[in-house]
């Protein structure tokens, strides 16, 4: 039986032996660690020289190469007849391998912060990892010459492996004290780590650092026995890549894998093709390893893009705050043409949103500066480069989706050329903002209990209206209400894209009845449920005093279709803001005008596809496909959204808003009734909810009606008397004019 032999400068305390069968031949192996000491690591060597069929020389604590054994030569040098490796092409595969399983595993590495304590020595791991990301950090300067400085790509760790890299420029003038020195280094590595998501290190290196530069990272590295695995589970380390295999229970260096497969084939040390090795994994089924020190964790990342709705956002800015209450108006608008040119920021950091998977995710709010009106009264170029700008930062920052908020997704063809141009995967949130939209007038409706309640698979018996249904979340509302209401009626200025859009409807649903209008006041007055979708920023798009009592409107748009004194004047109609998302996990943000932990649903779209590990163009253009809203739909519910508690323009509705808002409609429902009797013509009827309207919620004193002329007809030869004094109490005056009520008692 042959022996195999590994020398580690490495901790005695992880020595082991055992025995197994190689490609046919029986092996012994053996890892002896001698503690850091070369002295004793030469004694080891020259006893085994005559002895071992193979010797694989280990890391010791100066070696900076997460797999191979480089810094073994000196120890080689003693040793005349047995063959020695340190693993380095294996330590390639291996650590290249893991990484490409984990990512085609979950795409863990899609432009993340990787910081490499040594380029150097893993370039072959650092090109891989450049497939998946540009985010790439070298410590080699700092390291290995004491630069406080870090290389940020590939092209400079190149020249600085030639000596071309001008890294002697970081020098300060005058040198500080080496203790200085050192401190400071150690401080500028601390802090790279803290921002980095991944660290790729030997094990021995990590040794040192604590909490605050680990917890949550991904490690990838060699090696991870169980006291180190103990160790990084007390550090908060969220996932291990380990690139060293387990054979019967014990982690094997690649220098000791490697000698075993010297001494089963016979061959040279650089004599080994990669078919060897290829044999022996799949003999040995000897494959990386993924560890969770602390249970399953992962954390993705991503990006949202806001702006200012008015100039009211500016009066909340410190700086301006103060000087918006004694300026005049020019001065606003000023400011605002101003802002519009502004570069992209910060406004916030998003953290502590958990999915029940146990994933989680951060992002982070990048404002844009231009209004509305600004954005819309530039061409599509302008916003364009605002939004590349905010994507380069989403980058660099480590996000690996972004999505684009309010009017950043109505500009020109709706994300599609951002989504061509820009680094990372770009959704515009519309695919959840109709779902939740539709989610909200949906409990709505239900809550009001002004229905019948659906049977079975039959369609629900109410009237259905989208304003703004060419739109990109009108359409996809229309598409969805189709399925579910008797009758919609579509709204929109663009007459031959309303007669297209109907077409699409109808090959996909034939059974659907689908009226056509260009102005919603044509129809309004008949409807239960209200979507408006519009890109009307504040224009009048329809008019509230004609619609019908206990009519749930959904205001999807921003800025919003309907002001709040619009609403005020309708207290018998229920109008919401779209359906906001309550996101899971305890939520960290600055305030964006919605309650704690609740979001829009376009960010939320971007954020369940963070949580998913779906790094692609989601929603993108004017056409949304009713798909994707289904599917957003149930991602959400898989990873813990809940529609928030629904809100209008004065915060949000409660139960007691509702019942206020059904007693009214009610009361306003059978006011109509009294008012119009059956022989009133029946476009006199549909008008009536419009003057109903007009009337104050409140009972009010009775008065007395106008008379309306009734069309002329054949009178009956004789009425029963009973016909005299009508079901309401109220006696005939004559055959050609209206019932007088009868006074209050």
């Amino acid at each position: 039986m042959k022996s195999v032999i590994g020398i580690s400068l490495g901790a005695s305390a992880q020595d082991f032996e055992f025995r197994t069968t190689v490609l046919g031949q029986p092996l012994r192996v053996r890892r002896i660690g001698t503690e850091g000491d070369e002295a004793v690591a030469a004694r080891r060597l020259a006893y085994w020289d005559r002895r071992a069929a193979a010797i694989g020389i280990g890391a010791g604590p100066d070696a900076r190469s997460v797999g191979a054994s480089i810094g073994g030569s000196r120890l080689a040098a003693t040793l005349k007849h047995a063959p020695w490796t340190s693993g380095e092409r294996l330590a390639e595969i291996y650590l290249e391998w893991a990484l490409r399983h984990v990512q085609a595993d979950g795409r863990y590495f899609d432009n993340a912060l990787v910081l490499f304590l040594s380029g150097i020595a893993n370039r072959k791991l650092a090109a891989a990892m450049a497939e998946y990301t540009p985010n790439l950090f070298f410590a080699d300067p700092l390291l290995q010459l004491g630069v406080p400085k870090l290389l940020t790509s590939l092209d400079a760790l190149s020249l600085y492996a030639t000596g071309s890299h001008y890294v002697a420029d970081w020098m300060p003038k005058r040198l500080p004290s080496t203790a200085l020195l050192e401190r400071w280094n150690d401080h500028v590595l601390r802090q790279a780590m803290k921002k980095a998501s991944v660290v790729v290190a030997p094990v021995h290196e990590l040794d040192r650092f604590g909490t605050d530069e680990l917890a949550g990272k991904t490690i990838v590295t060699a090696t991870v026995n169980d006291a180190r695995l103990a160790a990084f589970r007390d550090k908060g380390v969220a996932m291990i890549v380990d690139a060293s295999p387990v054979v019967q229970g014990h982690v094997l260096g690649h220098e000791l894998l490697d000698a075993m497969i010297l001494a089963a084939t016979g061959k040279a040390p650089g004599s080994l093709y990669d078919d060897d090795y290829l044999e022996l994994i799949q003999t040995l089924d000897a494959r990386p390893r993924i560890l969770y020190p602390n249970g399953y964790q992962r954390k993705n990342r991503f990006a949202f893009v806001i702006h200012p709705l008015s100039q009211e956002y500016f009066k909340k800015v410190k700086p301006i705050e103060m000087l918006s209450k004694v300026s005049p108006p020019l001065l606003m608008d000023s400011l605002e043409k101003a802002m519009a040119y502004a570069p992209p920021f910060v406004y916030s950091k998003i953290e502590g949103i958990k999915s029940p998977t146990g994933v989680e995710a951060e992002g982070w709010l990048i404002s844009v500066g231009g209004t509305p009106r600004e954005i819309m009264s530039h061409p599509p170029e302008f916003t364009y480069r605002r939004l590349l700008a905010a994507a380069e930062m989403a980058r660099k920052l480590g996000a690996q989706i972004m999505g684009l908020g309010a009017f950043t997704k109505v500009v020109g063809d709706a994300g599609a050329t951002v989504a061509r141009r820009a680094p990372l995967p770009i959704t515009t949130g519309n695919s959840y903002s109709a779902s939740g939209a539709l989610w909200a007038a949906h409990d709505a409706l239900l809550r009001l209990k002004l229905i019948a309640p659906p049977q079975g698979h039959e369609r629900v018996k109410f009237k259905a209206m989208v304003v703004g249904a060419t739109g990109a979340i009108g359409s996809v509302c229309a598409r969805l209400l189709v399925r579910a209401a008797e009758e919609v009626t579509l709204v929109s200025p663009e007459t031959a894209k309303l007669l297209a859009l109907q077409e699409s409807i109808l090959r996909e649903t034939p059974d659907a009845k689908i009226v056509l209008c260009a102005k919603a006041d044509t129809h309004v007055a008949e409807m239960d449920m209200i979507v408006t979708a519009t890109s009307g920023a504040g224009k009048k798009v329809l008019d509230i005093m004609k619609v019908k009592p206990g009519c749930v409107i959904t205001d999807v748009a921003r800025p919003l279709d309907l002001s709040p004194e619009d609403v005020a004047k309708r207290p018998d109609v229920l109008v919401i803001e779209s359906g906001e998302i309550q996101l899971p996990g305890e939520v960290k943000m600055k305030h964006i005008g919605l309650p704690p932990g609740v979001a829009y649903a376009c960010l939320a779209e971007t954020i369940v596809l963070a949580l998913e590990g779906r790094f692609e163009n989601f929603t993108v253009g004017r056409a949304i496909e009713w798909e994707k809203v289904r599917e957003i739909y149930k991602l959400g519910l898989k990873h813990g959204m809940k529609l928030a508690a629904i809100s209008g323009v004065n915060g949000v509705i409660t139960e007691r808003d509702i019942a206020r808002v059904r007693r009214l409609a009610l009361a306003a429902r059978k006011r109509m009734a009294e008012e119009s009797p059956r022989t009133v013509p029946a476009a006199t009827r549909r008008a009536a909810p419009a003057a109903a309207a007009e009337t104050p919620p409140p009972a009010a004193p009775a008065r007395k009606a106008k008379a309306v002329p009734r069309p002329k007809r054949a009178e009956p030869a004789a009425a029963p008397a009973k016909a005299k004094v009508d079901r309401l109490g109220r006696r005939s005056n004559g055959a050609g004019r209206r019932p007088r009520p009868v006074p209050a008692a």
